[in-house]
């Protein structure tokens, strides 16, 4: 059975977020493992980014 995933919105930064990327205007199907693959390396990009916040947050909340 093949599955295939409509991405309309893809961002430069792989997800559907609106982030600004380039390739708003066009529909890209991908399989499901693919997709599979996109969604993990996002969700690991998102963690790296809330690890980020947190420290940048720790920093600002020391005081001077």
């Amino acid at each position: 059975m093949s599955e295939q995933f409509e991405s309309e919105h893809e961002c430069d930064c792989g997800g559907s977020c609106g982030c600004g990327g380039e390739g708003h205007h066009h529909t890209e199907y991908v399989s499901k493992e693919e997709y599979i693959v996109r969604l993990e390396q996002y969700l690991e990009d998102l963690k790296a980014e809330i690890q980020a916040v947190e420290a940048e947050l720790a920093g600002l909340r020391q005081p001077a």
